[in-house]
C-alpha cells in the first residue's frame, strides 16, 4: 500500500509540476511514478492510513490560502525594506518552539518559514528551530514563536499530527 500511495503522489506532482495533458508527457510521468515509486515507495509512506483521510486534506485546502496570504504579506514587508532609503533591517537568529510531534509536520513547518521571505530555517532540534529572520522584532522564545510559528502552526497539526 506504501508503494501505491508513493506512486500516486509521485504521478500527481509531475502532473502539476509540468501541467501536460498530451499522451507523451502522461505515459512518462506514469513511467517515473511508477519506476521511482517501486524502488523507494516503501521509504517514503509510513502510515499510509493518515494520508487517506479526507479531513487531513481539507485542512491542506484551508492551510494552502493562509499560507499565500503569509508569503504575500512578507513579500510586501521585504520590499518596502528594500526600497526604503535607510534599509530597516534587523537581522538575527530566533529560537522558537513548536507543538507539532511528526518529523514531517516539522519538516513542513521549516519550509513553509523559509518560503516566506525574510525567515530562513536553520536548523530543528527537537521542537526548537532555528530563524534567520531580516527583521527580529522579538527575541523571547514564546513572542518569536508567535510571531514566526503563529500563523501555520495550528494547520499543520491538524495536518500531520
Amino acid at each position: 500500500m506504501r508503494r501505491v500511495v508513493t506512486i500516486v503522489y509521485l504521478f500527481i506532482l509531475w502532473f502539476l509540476l509540468t501541467w501536460a495533458w498530451n499522451a507523451q508527457s502522461l505515459i512518462v510521468g506514469g513511467v517515473v511514478a511508477l519506476s521511482l515509486g517501486l524502488v523507494y515507495g516503501r521509504l517514503f509512506a509510513t502510515d499510509t492510513a493518515k494520508i487517506l483521510q479526507p479531513k487531513r486534506w481539507l485542512w491542506f485546502g484551508i492551510y494552502i490560502p493562509i499560507f499565500v496570504w503569509e508569503m504575500a504579506k512578507a513579500n510586501f514587508d521585504v520590499a518596502y525594506r528594500v526600497v526604503h532609503p535607510k534599509m530597516p533591517i534587523r537581522p538575527g537568529i530566533v529560537k522558537v518552539r513548536t507543538r507539532i510531534k511528526s518529523e514531517l509536520g516539522r519538516v513542513f513547518l521549516a519550509n513553509s518559514i523559509t518560503l516566506t521571505p525574510g525567515t530562513f530555517t536553520i536548523d530543528i532540534k527537537g521542537e526548537y528551530l532555528y530563524i534567520h529572520w531580516l527583521f527580529t522584532r522579538c527575541t523571547g522564545l514564546e513572542e518569536a514563536s508567535q510571531a514566526i510559528v503563529g500563523p501555520f502552526e495550528k494547520y499543520i497539526i491538524k495536518i500531520f499530527d
